[in-house]
């Protein structure tokens, strides 16, 4: 007979660990509506940043700064950077699904307008809603869920419907790109959820950062090797705002989240971005604001206290009699 212990054998270590996500506290969701506050922001920095900077040199520039803060927060927290075999395959997978989305919307972006851009976008909570309820435990779609998510969303279309509506230019392309990129970027939520319940945090946001880091280096080195690079301070400004406080604390914070609540639930807070990022063009760029935007953020709030209500737990059914003797 062998002398190991039960637990320490091979066939009980590759038994999965609990599945801990639930859905949101009042505390984790103030902490989650707080980082979609600050994704707000994101567009209006990238738009200043971008008077200096090309697109995808911003970009590079941006995932270098972010892999800096997880590396100094890794480093902090004295985690450890030796990936293992089973990890290998499950990284490599993030960092393509990473980089061919941010392709698709890069791209995307140059064929159609920004309110176009903002509202496709903002779909991906829907997305995720879709991917978590086939492949997340316990975090199925129900009737009200749904129904809340859709209102919310109908509070985005709200915010840009002018600019649908008064839009003469065909963005058919660059909308399609938007909406394939917003379906990855639904999907590679729910995966960074599940992958976050087997593999440290600061191992998924690296993979994503040294995969976006090279492809958008190697693409600026192509087709902007020649064009001019000014370092200003409005330029830093905006690189410390998308570089530190989105792609590494930003991320950091989201990754966590997902790791321990479920996906969908966390991610139905960002349609309030386009509100919050209207506010912010107010605030910062003068830009008007119209009677829709208050429509648009009653119905944020609305539909996301719908899709973030807990259903009643079902009460258990007695045994029949006859089961007892067994």
């Amino acid at each position: 007979m062998s002398s190991t212990p039960p637990e320490s054998s091979p066939e009980s270590r590759k038994i999965p660990a609990k599945d801990l996500r639930q859905p949101l506290s009042l505390k984790a969701g103030t902490f989650a509506l707080l980082l979609a506050t600050m994704w707000a922001g994101n567009p209006v920095a990238n738009k200043a940043g971008l008077a200096d900077a090309g697109p995808l040199r911003l970009g590079y520039l941006r995932f270098i700064l972010g892999a800096v803060v997880v590396l100094i927060y890794a480093l902090a927290t004295r985690q450890s950077f030796r990936i293992q075999k089973r990890e290998w395959v499950p990284l490599i997978l993030l960092g393509i699904l990473f980089t061919v989305q941010l392709a698709f919307m890069n791209i995307g972006q140059d064929y159609t307008s920004a309110g176009h851009a903002v509202v496709v976008t903002t779909t991906f909570p829907l997305w995720t809603g879709v991917f978590a309820h086939f492949f997340v435990p316990g975090d199925r779609m129900s009737r009200s869920r749904t129904f809340g998510t859709l209102v919310a969303y109908g509070g985005v279309v709200a915010v840009f419907y002018k600019g649908f509506v008064d839009s003469s230019s065909d963005f058919l392309i660059g909308d399609l790109l938007l909406l394939v990129s917003a379906m990855l970027l639904g999907g590679r939520q729910v995966f960074l959820s599940q992958l976050g319940q087997g593999i440290a945090q600061h191992k998924l946001l690296m993979a994503q950062s040294i995969f976006g880091i090279t492809a958008f280096v190697i693409a600026s080195l192509i087709f902007e090797g020649d064009e001019a690079f000014t370092v200003t301070t409005k330029l830093v400004v905006a690189l410390f705002y998308t570089g530190v406080l989105i792609a590494g604390l930003g991320f950091i914070g989201q990754t966590w989240l997902l790791k321990r609540y479920l996906p969908s639930r966390v991610t139905v807070l960002s349609l309030s971005q386009p509100i919050f990022g209207v506010l912010f063009s107010w605030w910062i760029l003068g830009e008007s604001i119209g009677g829709e935007l208050y429509v648009g953020a009653v119905l944020v709030v609305v539909g996301s206290a719908l899709a973030q209500r807990r259903g009643k737990p079902k009460t258990k059914q007695p045994e029949p009699a006859g089961d007892a003797s067994r």
